[in-house]
């Protein structure tokens, strides 16, 4: 493994490979993860939102969790994120992925569309069941999606009392300061406070103290020349890094969302299709120029890779 416990650096979020017809292609799916370890990261997660996990069946959720577990073959840590709405269902997930090789999973609170949501005490039973089914970290992840507040208090509350809650991906607003109040609440408790986002907010996130960013695939080489500059203590570097990187990052973020990765990829020829299945439509045209034409003012290597 090139990281250590604590797990910290850039762990991207694998895309799930479709061909062009929309079917899974493992081979594509090998290739992104080769690709993804050459351009830096540190770790890698699959399936997650971003992985469009939620359009797969359970069934492809397996041979995608064990073609690329089995690829990676230990060269960097894989996080496999596990959210169901489901205790039962999410415990199974996670202990199936520790099973392959997992060393942590990423787990959101329980939701169901817009309406279905719980309540904290529910919350912290579904965290002690996922807890309870494995020995290996699980990450809460604190994203707008699930439509959940979870208070800095409660974070922690989790982090102290159930044993393997310890590491958080935060991506709500204001995320730099829920990370500074979670550390100085929790302390040892919190082994990994991890900037989320595709990495719109790295840079105060780093301030606070974040020591891990899960960005989108498409140029870990970028990011890590942010998070590297900053934990080396060149902050001016990181900086200047961070603001050359954020037109690229905003695109991502704001403009081709879950599609970003696919995009680069393709065009680099690391995947033969940028396909996400129906009904996502493809990415607007101008919108897919314009990332294209941000990403070679940058030459990350996602665009020679394949070449």
């Amino acid at each position: 493994m090139t990281a250590v416990k604590p797990y910290r650096g850039v762990f991207p979020v694998a895309p799930t490979v479709f061909d062009a017809d929309g079917r899974l292609d493992l081979d594509g799916q090998r290739r992104c993860i080769d690709f993804m370890i050459d351009a830096g990261a540190n770790g890698i997660c699959i399936l997650a939102n971003f992985s469009e996990q939620f359009a797969l069946s359970d069934e492809e959720r397996t041979q995608v969790m064990g073609a690329v577990l089995k690829h990676v073959a230990g060269r960097v840590p894989v996080i496999v994120t596990t959210t169901h709405f489901s205790s039962q269902i999410c415990a199974e997930r996670s202990r199936a992925a520790q099973e392959a090789g997992a060393v942590m999973v990423m787990v959101m609170p329980p939701y169901h569309g817009a309406t279905i949501r719980v309540g904290e005490p529910a919350i912290f039973e579904f965290f002690q069941r996922v807890s309870d089914a494995v020995a290996i970290p699980v990450m809460i992840q604190d994203a707008p999606v699930a439509g959940t507040p979870l208070s800095v208090p409660f974070l922690v509350r989790m982090a102290k009392e159930i044993a393997n809650i310890s590491y958080f991906k935060i991506e709500t607003a204001q995320a730099a300061a829920k990370l500074r109040q979670m550390i100085r609440l929790g302390g040892d408790a919190i082994a990994g406070p991890w900037d989320g986002e595709e990495g719109i907010t790295l840079f105060p996130d780093l301030e606070a103290g974040a020591t891990g960013a899960m960005t989108g695939a498409g140029f870990p080489d970028g990011i890590r020349g942010i998070v590297d500059a900053y934990f080396a203590g060149r902050r001016d570097e990181a900086a200047e890094a961070y603001m050359r990187w954020l037109p690229l990052i905003n695109y991502e973020n704001r403009q081709c969302g879950i599609q970003t990765a696919k995009i680069l990829m393709e065009e680099g020829k690391v995947i033969r299709s940028a396909a996400t299945r129906h009904p996502l439509l493809p990415c607007d045209p101008n919108s897919r120029a314009g990332l294209i034409e941000t990403a070679r003012r940058l030459d990350p290597l996602v665009l020679r890779w394949g070449k």
